[in-house]
């Protein structure tokens, strides 16, 4: 560790302060520049390194950085992937199909009951009976004044994910709340106009939103508030108004006036995901579907010469091109990584967490330091299924769903649950292997996020959990 003396006794300085004289060994010329310059290289490499391991995930793909590998401590019969091989098997995917059905899910040309083959019973999300019934409300409005005599409108909006940089409004960049917000300024009162032009900014709205969702995440059934004091305000002005903003992008379900006491975040008692992974060309249900016991695990002999479909070159006793080889972990460098995965072994992992208060901050990414410790972290999960199911676009495509229903979820915790699901499945690893993950001390004990593309938030619940209106029916 270097230490940089910032305040020294020198003759004739009695009047200097210490400040002047501790910039006297920083100027140029003084015998202690070598130290500054040899301080700053080691922070910032020791930062690099740090950015490299912990924050670079997403990027390892792409680059041809050599990561250190997590040493895992939880038994498994294959080896587990590093972050870097975990990023390529989850986007080295045709996610363009995927994004293409979620376009026509939005826009509605299609409904999930297609992809999954049966009638899917789509719960309608309504304002919770503690509210108030509808003819109460309507009976209360006359004796509305003041502050209680604003009208509060509950906005039901689908929207693609690609076509945006995610919901929360940022500078520069085009974003769902920042569409939807400008299109409601012409909905604001003429008090709130006045002030928004004396600070000099925007005649927007102020969309009060259920959760937010990143870049490349879809939405069906987004919701968010809206409140005005003006009384001629209609469902159907707000509705055609958001609909104009992005047509084939930005749909609006339906918007409601709702009690003011609403609030789309805080008043939900569930929210409900769906994330779509297509499975490459060749990877068939035979390797992906179903498994019976831990035996269907390890490489059968009549599929030796065949990993997901694809047919391998061994020379030498060593499988090419589908395997991932171990970079690091095995000086010989002939160990051997399992790339297939069991879609029923997903299944098996998640539904260990269905019916628990657990801490999930070990699968969150970017949170506060607040939200890093106690209750912030935890969430109770209500439904944790995989499945396989069909898409159907151009061409009829294999793919595993993945719902999960939860009071809550933190940020990226459901991309970073389905990698994870993967990864260990991959590596057969033991059935409780995502609860005991929870108690690692470091996040990257967990896999990358998966890629944005494939999840979905399907819809947000004001009423009790129904398992029957999930799309992966509860057995």
């Amino acid at each position: 560790m270097l230490v940089f003396p910032f305040a020294v006794p020198v003759q004739g300085t009695v009047g200097r302060s210490f400040v002047s004289v501790r910039k006297s060994f920083w100027k140029r010329g003084s015998p202690f520049l070598h130290l500054k310059r040899l301080y700053f290289t080691q922070t910032s490499e020791a930062m690099e390194k740090v950015q490299d391991v912990e924050e670079g995930e997403e990027q390892a793909g792409a680059s041809g950085k050599v990561y250190v590998h997590y040493d895992h401590t939880l038994p498994s019969l294959y080896p587990r992937w590093t972050a870097r091989e975990s990023f390529r098997f989850m986007h080295d995917r045709p996610w363009q199909e995927v994004r293409d059905f979620y376009s026509n899910l939005v826009n509605g040309q299609s409904s999930l009951s297609v992809l999954f083959g049966n009638e899917l019973v789509q719960e309608v999300t309504e304002v919770p009976e503690c509210f108030g019934k509808a003819g109460e409300e309507t009976a209360f409005k006359e004796d509305r004044v003041g502050r209680w005599a604003r009208k509060t409108f509950k906005i039901v909006v689908s929207y693609h994910g690609t076509s945006f940089d995610g919901w929360q409004k940022q500078p520069g960049l085009n974003t769902v709340q920042g569409l939807i917000e400008k299109s409601l300024g012409a909905f604001v009162d003429e008090k709130k106009a006045k002030m928004l032009k004396e600070k000099h900014l925007p005649l927007e709205g102020c969309a009060v939103v259920a959760g937010r969702t990143d870049k490349g995440v879809t939405a069906l059934r987004q919701i968010c508030s809206f409140y005005t004091w003006r009384e001629d305000v209609k469902p159907q002005d707000i509705k055609e108004c958001i609909d104009s903003a992005a047509p084939g992008k930005l749909r609006v379900v339906s918007v409601s006036e709702v009690p003011r006491e609403f609030h789309p975040n805080f008043t939900a008692k569930w929210r409900r995901y769906l994330y779509i992974f297509p499975l490459n060309d060749g990877e068939d249900e035979e390797v992906c579907g179903t498994v019976d016991d831990d035996k269907t695990l390890g490489c059968h002999d009549d599929h030796a010469g065949t990993r997901n479909g694809f047919h391998d070159n061994i020379v030498n006793g060593k499988v090419l091109e589908d395997l991932i080889l171990c970079d690091g972990d095995d000086k010989d460098g002939t160990e051997i990584k399992r790339r297939k995965f069991d879609i029923a072994r997903v299944d098996m992992f998640l539904r260990q967490l269905e019916g628990k208060i657990l801490s999930y901050k070990m699968f969150a990414r970017d949170t506060k330091a607040s939200r890093n410790i106690g209750p912030p972290t935890e969430c109770f999960m209500y439904h944790a299924r995989a499945g396989l199911a069909h898409l159907r676009c151009m061409e009829e495509r294999k793919v595993m769903c993945i719902e999960l229903v939860a009071n809550r979820f933190l940020r990226k915790m459901v991309r970073v649950l389905v990698a994870t699901a993967i990864r260990e499945a991959a590596a057969g690893a033991e059935e409780e292997v995502l609860v005991k993950l929870m108690d690692s001390t470091c996040r990257r004990a967990t896999a990358p996020p998966a890629a944005p593309d494939g999840l979905c938030l399907v819809d947000v619940g004001y009423s009790d959990f129904n398992p029957r209106n999930c799309c992966l029916i509860v057995d």
